[in-house]
């Protein structure tokens, strides 16, 4: 049930998150999440969106470095603790976490917290063993 997150290279210049940004919205893709970590010469802008293909064809075309990385979005309460439950369920089964973020989904008043682990299958059943509801490509476009 993973879903795909596109991660673009960004040089760390005046206007360059904005071409990206008009980009995808001219190609009709609706950016539902990002995170972006930087250095002092370039960042990695990492994107949950409606369509991951279209908007990494669209990038490409415009000459920017894109990749599709699958994650996991866990659906969870949008509520204090609820982050904190998921990380310690995957913490606790031994799995090692590379990076996390969140987003709230408006329409199901629902947040949502996107891993990459290092084992995205085992860390599925982990979270599927424990209740959780994983969001699927589908259920991101239709947010």
């Amino acid at each position: 049930m993973a879903i795909s997150q596109i991660s673009v290279f960004v040089e760390n210049s005046h206007g360059k998150l904005a071409a990206i940004c008009d980009r995808i919205a001219a190609s009709g893709v609706d950016i539902r999440a990002l995170s972006i970590g930087d250095s002092s010469d370039f960042g990695v802008l990492r994107m949950i969106v409606s369509d991951a293909q279209k908007a990494k064809t669209a990038l490409e075309e415009g000459g920017h470095l894109v990749s599709i990385t699958k994650v996991i979005a866990v659906e969870m309460p949008d509520a204090p603790g609820s982050m904190a439950r998921v990380i310690r369920d995957v913490t606790d089964a031994e799995i090692s976490i590379e990076y996390v973020y969140a987003f709230v989904g408006v329409s199901k008043k629902h947040a949502y917290l996107v891993i990459r682990a290092e084992d995205n299958a085992l860390t599925e059943d982990v979270l599927l063993s424990k209740g959780y509801v994983l969001a699927t490509e589908k259920d991101i476009s239709e947010l």
